[in-house]
């Protein structure tokens, strides 16, 4: 048997629904510097465009959270 043999089946990515909450929890994560907007945009179920836009509007309306 070949080690390397790919299993199509697992190559494909779940789908997922865009939710008010995943959005929130991407947001947060990307303003933190926990996750990459590849990760963030995935994890909404949107694409990096979409993400990239919607986390702007975010940094838009939310006031900073740092001392500099």
């Amino acid at each position: 048997m070949n080690p390397y043999k790919i299993n199509y089946k697992n190559l494909k990515e779940k789908i997922v629904k865009t939710t008010p909450q995943n959005v929130k929890e991407a947001n947060e994560a990307l303003f933190s510097a926990k996750w990459n907007l590849p990760k963030a945009a995935q994890h909404c179920g949107m694409s990096q465009k979409e993400m990239k836009l919607t986390f702007w509007e975010y940094l838009k309306y939310n006031p900073i959270t740092y001392q500099g």
